[in-house]
């Protein structure tokens, strides 16, 4: 599966306990990146400083479902159930 364009879900929904360029403190679940464009891409994509996490996600049906909303709700439902 491709990243749909204009998601952005996977920037939104899920926290990254790593530090970001402009988040020191990572970034919590439901928070939208700073780095997240109004067009919903990753303005830190292809570049040194983007979290290994953020690299390392694959799309997936499972977790990105059938659209945007669908995503949001999934890869929050996921952040819930693996909080520590």
């Amino acid at each position: 599966m491709n990243c749909r364009e204009g998601c952005g879900a996977c920037c939104i929904a899920p926290s990254i306990s790593t530090p970001l360029p402009g988040m020191p403190n990572g970034k919590p679940a439901g928070e939208r990146c700073v780095h997240l464009s109004v067009d919903a891409l990753c303005g830190l994509f292809g570049q040194p400083e983007r979290p290994a996490v953020c690299s390392d996600f694959k799309a997936n049906i499972d977790v990105c479902g059938n659209d945007r909303e669908e995503a949001i709700n999934l890869i929050g439902w996921w952040e819930r159930m693996t909080a520590a």
